[in-house]
């Protein structure tokens, strides 16, 4: 799908998109830049390329894709998140021995590595787990395989970074709560870090190096630009000793499949920036949930030259920003109807298949978008413990009112906040198949919520 919008410079006034929560739909067109799609070959390469596999039939003619297999279809017989017993550390550990042995592709995520509990003393080998391993660059071990694991490193597994919400005290248990609540409603949407050992291309960049003054002087407007202009639904954290390094996390847009979630990239800003688009790369945890994020962490946007585009729709040195890369991800990518995203997809399956089609392809999203809830929830980020832990306690009971509707026959997408927003979309039932999977995977989501702290969890039950 290619989308054609309009350019918007750094300083227009266009660009502040605070007043508006909902910054990613069609309602900011001049918010956004570039086109989406499948990826072409480009000197943005994230990490190594990848196909899109999910779709029935494939275009003949998209020469362009690359070769990594696709996770984004789930088989019944994998209860990823299936949960028989009562006891929630029962529940916690068949869950991570049925992750732990799902077959994936050599080289992806081959152990499932986000639900591993670490060992005690494993700083340096998670450090090297997370670094960059593109081709040509220095690693910290040149022995892992090319498509390094996606989990964050150096943080705690869930036994530690879930909190509970018993105590023996039910003082000091309200202060927690409230201490951590605290926490989550004044979280920056933007703020300069220190520790940046765990980021994607910690060892790719400027390491040690003086920058140019032009390039310090460009990244520190784009901090400028984050700090005043972020939408409420991402969050930037920029480090203060490695100004080429960034980390975002965006919220999934209201009415689509990924409604709800927190989607983490890392990016870098190249010693030849802006004249060339910053790196973006997407923490997939091995799970392909869109056609342009890939699963091994690529991310297919014109706008970051990964993809076909004309005039502003490509990265224009002069005007484009680091905001608009995010905007548009959130806008562009995390959309509605993500299938349509497949160049050619649109003229070739218009009409009812079409709409069968993207239906069935926003049910397989969804599936995934639960997946990656698990992944940030049991490995959080670093530097955005806070809103995970924040975030997923004040979202838990809308996600599990959605995985009730659409359970119920409700289409994905149709559920905002936890209600059902267009009735009439309801005439349009979910399948079989995607209400058996969910039904199986909200169980499983109760646990977790309900560990992560939230409350009223358990009367989704089934």
């Amino acid at each position: 799908m290619d989308v054609e919008i309009e350019e918007i410079s750094a300083h227009d006034d266009s660009v502040k998109v605070k007043d508006n929560k909902e910054a990613m739909t069609e309602d900011n067109p001049d918010t956004v830049a570039g086109s989406t799609s499948g990826s072409t070959d480009s000197g943005n390469n994230n990490s190594s390329n990848s196909d899109i596999a999910y779709h029935e039939d494939q275009n003949d003619g998209d020469d362009g894709l690359d070769d990594c297999d696709d996770l984004s279809n789930y088989d019944d017989d994998e209860d990823y998140m299936y949960y028989d017993d009562e006891d929630d550390e029962c529940d916690y550990l068949s869950m991570q021995a049925q992750l732990d042995n799902v077959d994936l592709p050599a080289g992806v995520e081959a152990t499932v590595s986000w639900l591993n509990e670490p060992a005690p003393s494993s700083k340096v080998s998670s450090q090297a787990s997370s670094s960059s391993h593109l081709a040509g660059a220095q690693t910290l071990n040149p022995t892992l395989p090319e498509h390094a694991s996606s989990s964050f490193a150096q943080v705690p597994a869930s036994s530690n970074s879930l909190v509970s919400g018993g105590s023996n005290s039910c003082g000091k248990e309200e202060v927690t709560e409230d201490e951590l609540m605290k926490k989550y409603q004044s979280f920056k949407h933007f703020d300069v870090v220190e520790d940046f050992s765990d980021h994607h291309y910690s060892n790719l960049g400027v390491k040690g190096q003086q920058p140019p003054k032009a390039w310090s002087k460009k990244v520190q407007d784009e901090w400028k630009i984050l700090e005043n202009d972020l939408p409420d639904t991402i969050y930037v954290r920029v480090y203060e000793a490695r100004m080429d390094l960034l980390r975002a996390v965006v919220i999934g847009p209201q009415g689509t499949p990924y409604h709800d979630g927190l989607f983490v990239f890392d990016v870098l800003f190249p010693q030849n920036y802006p004249d060339v688009p910053p790196m973006v790369y997407y923490y997939s945890g091995g799970l392909r949930l869109n056609p342009n994020l890939y699963d091994c962490g690529k991310v297919c946007l014109s706008l970051l030259n990964t993809w076909t585009g004309k005039g502003n729709e490509r990265w224009m040195p002069n005007s484009s920003t680091m905001l608009q890369v995010l905007v548009s991800i959130q806008a562009l990518i995390l959309n509605s109807k993500p299938f349509f995203n497949e160049p050619g997809y649109e003229a070739s399956y218009a009409g009812p298949e079409g709409q069968r089609r993207s239906n069935s392809y926003n049910e397989d999203a969804f599936v995934l978008s639960l997946k990656t809830m698990t992944y940030t929830l049991r490995r959080p980020p670093k530097h955005f413990e806070d809103l995970v832990i924040g975030h997923f306690r004040c979202h838990a009971v809308d996600i599990l009112s959605a995985c009730k509707a659409y359970i119920e026959g409700a289409p994905v997408g149709s559920v905002g906040k936890g209600i059902v927003q267009d009735l009439s979309a309801t005439a349009e039932k979910s399948s079989s198949t995607f209400r058996e999977s969910v039904s199986r995977m909200k169980n499983g989501l109760i646990t977790l919520f309900t560990k992560n702290g939230a409350n009223d969890c358990d009367r989704f039950r089934a």
